[in-house]
């Protein structure tokens, strides 16, 4: 009955197409029916003895086990609960307990039947979608809506529940292209292409998609950070850690439709432009001379194909920042394309000096570490060197953004400010504790030292950043950060007797657990500052803690080491006081604030308006906002104000204000100064 209803609608769907404005250009009988490859069986075995045999998270592969990778899958095959109705989801969970044996026999065959009938909602939500740009929508109908974010949402009872979503969801990228200034002729003809785009890319999912849907779906459910990489994937994997892949220095990722920047490779062609950050989306990609193509609901790795080139080639991108939130504009960038080597993220160094106050024209140095790359420490004692001969009275270690890397280096690199000692602890699957130490017996900076860290400083910073308050070496200001305290391991799953026509795929999974020397993890709660900086967001709304099924903190005996006594309770409480004060009549600080407040008020939104006057209205007043902050900074460095932000030249990176840096050096030089007071008062 299940397969006659399903013909019937089918059917019932094709009978209107001639009277759309747009019809799909290919059609449902031309999806490609997917079944697992000879393969296939083998490989999900291998994955599944190297995670019950060599995973640092001990787990049972039971039937319990298989509801939470049935549950990942589910959520992976439709996130935004738009897809599939209930009484889909309802025909699925008779396959709630048969994962673990899935993975354990290699035996995909329900996930294949599963991942088929998603390719047929796709296809008939698509078909809706082209349906519903016949009419141009009414965008001054009051009080309508559309939501954005459905995780915590029921599914859809029925059709009628599927297609108002998905009216929804068509008449908000109609709007934004409104908004973005396009006629409805236009916007028919881009909403047009980007639905039978997505179309067509259904007709060209492989075998290999689903199994490797499967797989991730299992090796999260293990853990955050052990996944499954098909070949393709795997292959571009090495092509990065051997550093021969030609293009713009941006770590990518899905989330939702959109390909989202995770993170820039600092020295790179993207990071060298200063136009794009973190968070930014990718909404199209253009060659040069050639027309911008709209990349909204691609594959992965298909963008990432379109933004590699030649080196020295063009790629024109399309951003959607981050920043201005709903009603932010697209802009775009052009970027030539270059071989993307790690020494590019050489770590750098400048002098802050205060122009006004009590520390004006006071020099404090500045190392700005983007990543923990080989050699880095003795590029930090060069930069070291270079500080001390500019006779800067202290350092800070710029530690913002940093995703971690070698943790030699982290080990080096404390060693520079201590003479000799533990760093960091690891304990193995087995429970073996070890210990990485500094053993030179010498350091190359000892004076005043403060390290800096956000939410998006992990692992190896972590690291360095822990040991160096652990010792009460530094002064830890900034945001708590990431909270990731586990190291993984990179496998291939081939064997050299294989004889099957297409390779197996990699596995990347966790071996070890870090821990400080005073013996507590990084592992979820991160490093806590010492003097902490305002933020959007408290500890545990971010990072390793966003993650359901993050290893748990916990911890191993300390090790043996001496404090060395530059930081003591006292000293934070008065630097905390001192910066507390100096905030309240800081100009930037306020606007941080400002800002704050503002994303606070929106923070638990669902939904977005559908009504263009008030979308129009809601960016004007971003705009006056930034507007005035803008002229009130140009006052206050005596530029004439402007009337349009259009009229603001282009500010390199290095001359945008930063506060946080700028409110670093000051506490720095408070620290230098309390340390002069206390050494004077003891002779």
């Amino acid at each position: 009955m299940r397969k006659l209803t399903l013909a019937a609608s089918i059917a019932s769907l094709f009978v209107g197409l001639s009277a759309w404005a747009i019809s799909p250009t290919i059609q449902i009988s031309e999806l490609p029916e997917l079944a697992q490859e000879p393969q296939h069986k083998v490989a999900s075995k291998r994955v599944t003895n190297r995670f019950t045999r060599a995973h640092y998270h001990r787990f049972q592969l039971d039937d319990a086990f298989s509801q939470q990778i049935y549950t990942r899958f589910l959520e992976q095959l439709d996130f935004r609960k738009n897809i599939l109705t209930q009484a889909d989801v309802d025909s699925f969970n008779q396959y709630q307990n048969q994962f673990d044996d899935m993975v354990k026999l290699g035996d995909m065959g329900p996930a294949y039947k599963m991942y088929a009938v998603v390719q047929k909602r796709r296809y008939e939500r698509f078909a809706y979608a082209l349906s519903l740009l016949e009419n141009e929508f009414d965008f001054a109908k009051a009080s309508d809506k559309y939501e954005y974010d459905r995780k915590d949402a029921s599914w859809p009872k029925n059709e009628a529940e599927l297609d108002e979503l998905w009216r929804q969801r068509v008449k908000y990228d109609a709007l934004n292209l409104k908004l973005a200034g396009k006629e409805w002729k236009e916007i028919q003809e881009v909403l047009g292409k980007r639905y039978n785009n997505a179309i067509k890319r259904l007709s060209q999912t492989h075998s290999e998609d689903v199994f490797q849907s499967v797989m991730n779906a299992f090796a999260r459910t293990v853990e955050p950070h052990t996944s499954y990489l098909s070949p393709r994937n795997a292959e571009r994997f090495q092509m990065e850690m051997n550093l021969s892949l030609e293009g713009i220095g941006a770590v990518l990722q899905m989330t939702d439709d959109y390909t989202v920047i995770k993170s820039l490779v600092a020295g790179g062609p993207a990071a060298s432009s200063e136009k794009l950050s973190v968070e930014d989306k990718i909404v199209g990609v253009g060659q040069k001379g050639e027309e911008i193509v709209d990349v909204i609901g691609w594959r992965l790795d298909d963008v990432v194909d379109l933004i590699k080139g030649p080196k020295g080639s063009e790629v024109i991108l399309e951003i959607l920042p981050k920043k201005g939130g709903a009603n932010a504009k697209t802009f775009e960038v052009t970027i030539i394309r270059d071989k993307i080597r790690l020494e590019d993220r050489a770590a750098t160094s400048k002098v802050v000096t205060p122009e006004t106050g009590p520390y004006a024209d006071r020099k404090v140095g500045v190392v700005q570490i983007p990543g923990f790359y080989m050699n880095l420490s003795e590029d930090v004692r060069k930069e070291l060197a270079k500080l001390e001969q500019e006779n800067v009275e202290g350092i800070i270690i710029d530690l913002r953004g940093n995703g971690g890397g070698a943790l030699t280096e982290a080990t080096l690199l404390t060693g520079l400010f201590i003479d000799a000692g533990p760093v960091v602890q690891i304990r193995d699957a087995n429970g073996r504790v070890t210990q990485n130490r500094d053993n030179d017996g010498k350091s190359a900076y000892s004076g005043p030292l403060t390290v800096m860290v956000d939410r998006y400083s992990a692992s190896a910073s972590e690291i360095f950043a822990a040991a160096l308050q652990d010792y009460d070496r530094a002064l830890i200001v900034g945001e708590s950060t990431f909270g990731k305290g586990t190291v993984q391991q990179h496998k291939s799953l081939g064997r050299i007797y294989d004889m099957y026509e297409k390779p197996v795929g990699h596995v990347q999974y966790t071996i070890a657990k870090f821990y400080r020397i005073n013996g507590g993890s990084t592992q979820l709660k991160g490093v806590t500052p010492d003097i902490a900086f305002p933020s959007a967001l408290e500890p545990g709304e971010y990072g390793e803690s966003e993650e359901k099924n993050a290893l748990p903190w916990d911890k191993v005996p300390a090790a043996q080491y001496g404090v060395l006594g530059n930081i003591q309770t006292s000293l934070i409480d008065s630097l905390t006081q001192k910066h507390s004060s100096r905030i309240v009549g800081d100009v930037e600080f306020g606007y941080i604030l400002e800002d704050i407040e503002e994303f606070k008020k929106h923070q638990e939104d669902k939904t977005i308006s559908l009504v263009e006057s008030e979308r129009i209205a809601s960016r004007e007043d971003d705009d006056a906002r930034a507007l005035k902050r803008e002229n009130e900074r140009r006052v206050r460095n005596n530029l004439k104000p402007v009337e349009s932000l259009d009229d603001v030249e282009d500010v390199k990176a290095e001359d945008q204000p930063d506060p946080f840096l700028d409110e670093t050096a000051l506490i720095t030089l408070d620290m230098v100064d309390a340390k002069r007071l206390a050494k004077n008062a003891s002779k």
